[in-house]
């Protein structure tokens, strides 16, 4: 079942973060079909008071405007001039919080994935980071401030929760200029899953 708008319309980036675990992660290309895997690794961005996130200090560009939109759109940058790193809005109007979605456990169209990935079999670089999952499932700066409940990209209820104590909280990746906000635990790992990117 896709998610409903209401679940992404809340405050509260860091539940939302950890609740987009086990959740299942749809692309849909025509000639090519659906790619799916189920939400294994996130990382929560709160906004104007975040450091690390774009919208620290409520900077408005063009590449943020979309964080500032109501929750429920894709907000999809490139890193490095290489990566597409998806990430999805939430909150609401003028409140720019975003949760990027660092890794998937692949589900459908694995073929798919491979041949987008240039691999010839299934492991967990196949979509064991946000670059990589990105890749996998063909989302692009293309996708950047689409409905997530349209039929391009969305996010499923399988029904599958995660307890908390099947959860890791830790620092997030990659944001060493936020100064103590880099030490925050706002990434979030399903326990034991091969397919969470590394540790640290």
């Amino acid at each position: 079942m896709k998610l409903d708008l209401s679940f992404y319309r809340r405050d509260d980036v860091l539940q939302i973060s950890r609740e987009l675990l086990g959740k299942v992660l749809y692309s849909y290309h025509p000639g090519e079909g659906i790619t799916s895997g189920i939400i294994v690794e996130t990382e929560a961005y709160a906004g104007a008071i975040d450091r690390a996130s774009h919208a620290y200090g409520n900077r408005r560009t063009n590449r943020t405007e979309v964080m500032y939109k109501l929750g429920g759109v894709s907000y999809v940058y490139l890193c490095y001039g290489i990566h597409s790193l998806f990430n999805v809005i939430t909150g609401f109007k003028d409140v720019p919080h975003a949760v990027l979605v660092r890794a998937i456990e692949p589900l459908n169209g694995l073929d798919i994935m491979l041949r987008r990935r240039n691999m010839k079999k299934v492991e967990p670089r196949v979509t064991g980071g946000p670059g990589m999952l990105s890749q996998a499932m063909g989302i692009t700066t293309a996708d950047n401030g689409l409905s997530l409940t349209g039929e391009r990209i969305w996010i499923g209820d399988v029904g599958k929760t995660i307890d908390n104590d099947a959860i890791i909280a830790s620092p997030r990746v990659g944001v060493d200029y936020a100064g103590d906000d880099a030490d925050l635990p706002y990434r979030f790992r399903i326990k034991g899953n091969k397919y969470t990117s590394k540790p640290d």
